[in-house]
């Protein structure tokens, strides 16, 4: 099979606007598979993905090469004609690690620094990924509005994230009378680093907990998607769905508290 036919792919899946960090892996997958087996038959590509030892790469392997057998036929390519007889292995939903608000006062305990405290205060209020941290400079933040943008983001689109008035503080004092350049100086491993050292949460679990934290205080689904970047329900769906008995309590008890009585009709 040509190999410039994943270029191709590549190529057309960012064109449509899909996150460039899928299509990149999606890619070198495929192009693995083409490095064993040049013409791969069906009964070579399930044998190369039971190969492999891992079931979330063996799960992104067989998307791969779903999304490309979908975009060759679609093109009128034929390559992996056999593509729809490939299953994608379920995904296997294991318990993740979340901040919670005790973390948050830990962190605030722990880190007296202008720089530290700007970090826990924007993981918390905005749930920033730890790379979208590090990148963050000086001139993506609106300070009269109580905003931040995220310019580069895992899915390549720019979002707006809300600050909270704690968060707007902590970044005005790490800033200074800084007008511009980067907002902490620190490499997305240097972040990394500083969190273990102390003994808390990576920043993935920062971004789970936010995300739970702010569906419990009340913000709808729609505008937690929209500041964490999500196209659809389902990351939403994934970090709360252990919590989803306790966040349905809180929901109802504090529409009970406001006098909100729900009745057949």
């Amino acid at each position: 099979m040509d190999t410039s036919l994943i270029d191709e792919f590549e190529l057309d899946w960012r064109l449509a606007g899909k996150a460039p960090q899928t299509a990149k892996d999606y890619a070198k997958y495929l192009r693995q598979l083409l490095d064993v087996h040049s013409e791969p038959t069906l009964q070579q590509a399930r044998q190369w993905l039971l190969e492999c030892q891992s079931h979330a790469t063996r799960r992104k392997r067989a998307q791969a090469i779903r999304a490309f057998g979908t975009w060759s036929s679609s093109a009128g390519y034929g390559a992996m004609s056999w593509w729809r007889s490939i299953r994608v292995p379920r995904d296997i939903q294991r318990p993740q690690p979340t901040a919670t608000i005790e973390d948050y006062r830990k962190a605030r305990e722990l880190f007296t620094t202008a720089k530290m405290t700007a970090i826990v205060e924007v993981m918390w209020s905005c749930g920033l990924r730890r790379g979208e941290l590090a990148r963050l400079e000086i001139e993506d933040i609106n300070f009269a509005e109580s905003f931040l943008v995220v310019r580069r983001s895992k899915t390549g689109v720019p979002r707006v994230c809300p600050l909270s008035p704690t968060a707007r503080q902590a970044l005005r004092r790490c800033v200074g009378s800084r007008l511009s350049g980067s907002v902490l100086g620190m490499s997305s491993n240097a972040i990394r680093l500083a969190l273990q050292r102390a003994g808390l949460p990576a920043c993935h679990a920062w971004r789970r907990g936010w995300a739970v934290h702010a569906l419990r205080c009340g913000v709808s689904e729609t505008s937690v998607r929209a500041v964490a970047g999500w196209a659809s329900g389902a990351m939403v769906s994934r970090y709360t769905r252990a919590l989803s008995s306790e966040l349905a309590r809180t929901e109802f008890a504090q529409r009970w508290a406001l006098g909100h009585q729900i009745r057949p009709t």
